[in-house]
């Protein structure tokens, strides 16, 4: 799977700022809360922790080459290197220039399993679920806990989000079919109390049943300053 994520700046001190649950919420549709309950981790829930991998892909090379009546051994080489992993390099015989070359690559980031799965320490009952933390979590989802009767997202950092509804799409950078979804985003700052957060929650369903939970963000809590990532699959 491939997958795009944020990246966040760090956070700016400065007079205390809003939290975006203080905002009125989009319409969610009628069912999001029971949507939102079946999509989110039971307790012990079993998660492949994911981790985005660098890669490249060659678009429309093939035909450049034959165009300018390059060599096919070089095209070959290109190819094969691209195969293996291994970032190509510019070689004459393609036929043109070294800048035009250049065009000719795509850098993209790909979504693996990183080979390591755990039970995630969830906490659930009628009105919340909460997360711990645990070896390959990093302490990112510590704390936090979404609310189930009004969607709202909790952080350690005393902020809170509401969700906005991810609509069906097959993005054509990160390669994901996303039936239906949510999003968080998650802004406050006080710098009297050294506090502040900066981040996005998503909760994707894809189309082959696995639902992705990814969370990243740039944290202070008592002017200590944290950035963290963690992407999750899982099947419901």
């Amino acid at each position: 799977m491939r997958a795009a994520f944020f990246l966040y700046p760090l956070l700016l001190s400065g007079l205390s700022s809003a939290a975006q649950g203080d905002l009125l919420p989009p319409s969610l549709g009628s069912g999001w809360q029971a949507r939102l309950s079946s999509m989110l981790p039971a307790p012990g829930q079993t998660v492949d922790v994911m981790q985005r991998k660098a890669g490249i892909s060659v678009v429309d090379l093939q035909v450049r080459v034959a165009q300018a009546q390059g060599s096919p051994e070089a095209l070959n080489k290109v190819l094969s290197d691209v195969q293996s992993g291994i970032k190509p390099t510019y070689d004459p015989r393609l036929g043109f220039s070294k800048d035009e070359f250049a065009r000719y690559l795509v850098f993209e980031t790909t979504l693996a399993k990183s080979g390591k799965s755990l039970h995630l320490p969830v906490t659930r009952d009628a009105g919340r679920v909460s997360f711990g933390d645990a070896d390959g979590l990093k302490g990112v989802l510590k704390g936090v806990y979404i609310d189930l009767k009004t969607g709202e997202m909790h952080g350690p950092e005393g902020y809170s989000a509401r969700p906005v509804n991810v609509a069906p799409t097959l993005d054509q950078d990160s390669g994901l079919k996303v039936i239906t979804g949510f999003l968080w985003k998650v802004i406050g700052n006080d710098a009297r109390a050294g506090n502040g957060v900066r981040g996005t929650l998503n909760l994707l369903q894809l189309d082959d049943g696995q639902i992705i939970l990814s969370y990243k963000r740039t944290s202070m809590i008592k002017n200590v300053l944290n950035q963290g990532e963690v992407i999750l699959s899982y099947t419901r």
